[in-house]
């Protein structure tokens, strides 16, 4: 007996809609087409999808809207300049604009002999042969993936020779100037040669009141040897939804560094499926979250490693105000012959009011032997008598608060190791305190 049909959501029927009014000339309609069918099969994903248990984006995604068109440059260029959480920094920068990219508003200078780079539209326009199937995601399984095939108008396709090592970083800013909702849709891949060094900034910036989403996949290939920070900021519009999913293939004795802050948006989840694809590789995962309101920011991450004596460490800390919802998930999988396996998870939670809700889920599925993995999790408010050792002296009640809640913060931001990025990642957490008034 053949199952009913399933019953779409409204977000469904527009996505649907939208993917229907799709030009029919594209050259890539059929990867469009297979990737679309496949999301549409089983839907958004809710709590019964164990990965997004405390994510259920068939409630929290009400609706759709149609893909952004282009704007004139100039319109977002204030935005980029006064919004932009790295603006003080020097760097080489390429910018989207409601997905597509902008010449005029991005400037490779200083880096362009260490790095080749092109705009992905120009390859999909020309039939999409750049555009790979990544092999660390089922798109049956990964609806945020399997959307972006379907959607996707541009990204940034980025090669950092062998041996290279860019003298600043380098910003990929996405940002998103309409006036009404929009969807953008971006693919980035990234490969950095062997022996290179790069930091690599990733931000995210929109108006408020404006109730538009971004769904960006980054495909990333760490060569040998290699060494990488990559630093995303997620500053979204506060109706914004945003969707991201960071896909790294580490090869042997490579290091790789990401951190996540999340601080924008009304609904946001930064996933990292990662892989060990050789011997020695290492990569310290951390983040800092920030939420009031009622914004629901998740932060989840699966850590392949697939080969032996390659460690991970991942490192957490998130402080949720009002009746804000934060999310943490890790897992770490050791695969039965990655012997001398190092794999450590901790994630640690401040809550600022009585409403504030954080949700810790930490995971190990070890199939070795010999190995060194543990993980932990806490979820409190502050401490009492650190509290009132600062209120004996002197230090008022309310300043007092936003001292500790930074200098928690902090622990986790100043593993970045980067002193222009860290120095702009804490004015933005200062920000937000002060904004924030009294703990309560």
């Amino acid at each position: 007996m053949a199952e009913p049909e399933r019953t779409r959501t409204k977000a469904e029927e527009a996505l649907a809609q939208h993917f229907a009014e799709l030009s029919g000339d594209d050259p890539i309609r059929d990867m469009r087409t297979t990737a679309f069918d496949a999301f549409i099969e089983k839907g958004l994903p809710n709590r019964r999808v164990e990965d997004w248990k405390y994510t259920d984006l068939r409630r929290l995604m009400t609706d759709a809207p149609a893909p952004a068109e282009p704007v004139n440059p100039e319109r977002a260029r204030d935005l980029v300049d006064q919004a932009d959480i790295f603006a003080d920094i020097d760097r080489a920068r390429i910018v989207f604009v409601n997905g597509y990219f902008v010449p005029p508003l991005s400037d490779l200078s200083g880096v362009e002999d260490a790095l080749d780079f092109a705009s992905l539209g120009r390859f999909l326009n020309g039939g999409g042969a750049l555009l790979e199937r990544s092999e660390q995601v089922d798109p049956g399984e990964a609806p945020v993936y399997a959307l972006n095939s379907a959607f996707v108008r541009d990204g940034a396709v980025i090669r950092i020779r062998e041996g290279a090592k860019l003298t600043k970083p380098l910003e990929i800013c996405t940002v998103f100037a309409g006036n009404g909702p929009g969807l953008q849709t971006l693919r980035h891949q990234v490969t950095v040669g062997d022996g290179a060094e790069a930091v690599i900034l990733q931000s995210y910036v929109g108006p408020d009141g404006v109730g538009y989403h971004t769904n960006v996949v980054s495909d990333i290939r760490i060569g040998k040897g290699a060494k990488v920070k990559w630093v995303k900021a997620q500053e979204e519009g506060d109706q914004a939804l945003h969707l991201g999913l960071l896909l790294p293939r580490v090869e042997a004795d490579a290091v790789f560094d990401p951190f996540f802050f999340a601080a924008g948006s009304a609904v946001a989840r930064s996933e990292i499926r990662m892989i060990f694809d050789g011997e020695g590789a290492t990569s310290g995962i951390r983040g800092a979250t920030i939420a009031r309101g009622r914004q629901h920011l998740d932060t989840t991450l699966i850590v392949d490693h697939a080969v032996p004596e390659c460690v991970s460490q991942e490192f957490f800390k998130a402080a949720i105000d009002d009746e804000a919802r934060g999310v943490f998930q890790g897992r770490i999988n050791v695969w039965p012959h990655a012997q001398k396996t190092e794999g450590k998870m901790m994630s640690q939670a401040l809550l600022l009011s009585e409403n504030a809700e954080f949700s810790n889920k930490p995971e190990l599925e070890i199939f070795a032997d010999d190995v060194v993995c543990g993980h932990g999790a806490t979820c409190g408010q502050i401490d009492e008598e650190m509290l009132f050792f600062m209120r004996s002296r002197g230090v008022p009640a309310d300043e007092a608060e936003r001292l500790l809640v930074h200098a928690f913060l902090a622990e986790a931001i100043e593993e970045i190791a980067h002193d222009d990025v860290v120095a702009a990642l804490e004015a933005r957490t200062r920000r937000w305190l002060s904004l924030g008034g009294e703990v309560r």
